[in-house]
């Protein structure tokens, strides 16, 4: 009995710890690619340009659908849209060439920079998602 709750507390560890780098490595291609696609609107720093380019740090429009960001990432954005108060009308230019991990990496990025703390999506939600705005 010991021996098997000792191999099994050592199987969570090794799993977590499994998990960890792994989570390091998505993040770190997550604000790669970010920098890459991402921050030469929104800034390194996620505060876009005041009434120009919407803020992606601390933003309420993505709190309220975290999942929406693959489309606009993929599909581009066009039309008004109200980040934290603020009217912003400056079209978005699609990134049809990421891949859906791309894209989930850089949403896992986005929600957990700057202060974020808007939870991790999983490349099939990211999926999901892309199949029902037309993104694939």
């Amino acid at each position: 009995m010991r021996r098997t709750t000792f191999a099994l507390v050592i199987l969570l560890l090794v799993g977590a710890l499994l998990w960890a780098c792994e989570n390091r490595r998505s993040y770190r291609q997550g604000e790669s690619l970010y920098k890459t696609h991402c921050a030469s609107c929104h800034i390194d720093d996620g505060l876009g340009l005041r009434g120009v380019i919407p803020p992606l740090a601390g933003s309420d429009y993505l709190a309220r659908d975290p999942t929406r960001t693959a489309c606009i990432i993929r599909n581009g954005l066009q039309g008004e849209i109200i980040v934290n108060g603020i009217t912003y009308k400056e079209p978005m230019a699609a990134i049809p060439q990421l891949s859906d991990f791309q894209i989930a990496n850089i949403i896992n990025y986005i929600n957990s920079a700057w202060g974020n703390e808007l939870g991790y999506v999983s490349v099939p939600e990211i999926r999901k998602r892309l199949e029902e705005c037309g993104g694939r």
